[in-house]
């Protein structure tokens, strides 16, 4: 997912998809819509895709607990851009924007990733 009006020119081979100002992807295991894209407003726990800060940018979807989804196993479980010094995440993984991209363009729908931390 990315953010066109932030990111102009991203080249990938796997589906791209557009974040809108509507989107939100849902974190609330009492909905069936769980683990996955939401329209916004949602009655439901979510966590807003447009965001005013540039870490949502550009967002790999990891196949995290998608094939089937299990309510209270993990949702929103993403590659996303880094905040400034790299301050932690709530779960996901950030990388700086230019390096995102460049492993966006390498992607294929079959793709492995390896998260190794060499801190």
């Amino acid at each position: 997912m990315f953010r066109k009006d932030r990111i102009k020119n991203i080249k990938s081979k796997v589906k791209k998809i557009e974040i809108k100002k509507n989107m939100g992807w849902c974190d609330d295991p009492r909905s069936k819509e769980y683990n996955k894209i939401v329209k916004l407003p949602s009655v439901y726990s979510h966590e807003k895709l447009y965001k005013k800060e540039n870490v949502y940018d550009i967002i790999i979807v990891l196949n995290y607990n998608m094939h089937p989804i299990i309510k209270n196993k993990g949702s929103a479980i993403f590659i996303h851009v880094a905040k400034k010094n790299y301050k932690k995440t709530e779960g996901c993984v950030a990388v700086g924007k230019n390096y995102l991209l460049k492993i966006i363009k390498e992607l294929k729908k079959n793709t492995k990733v390896r998260i190794e931390n060499r801190r």
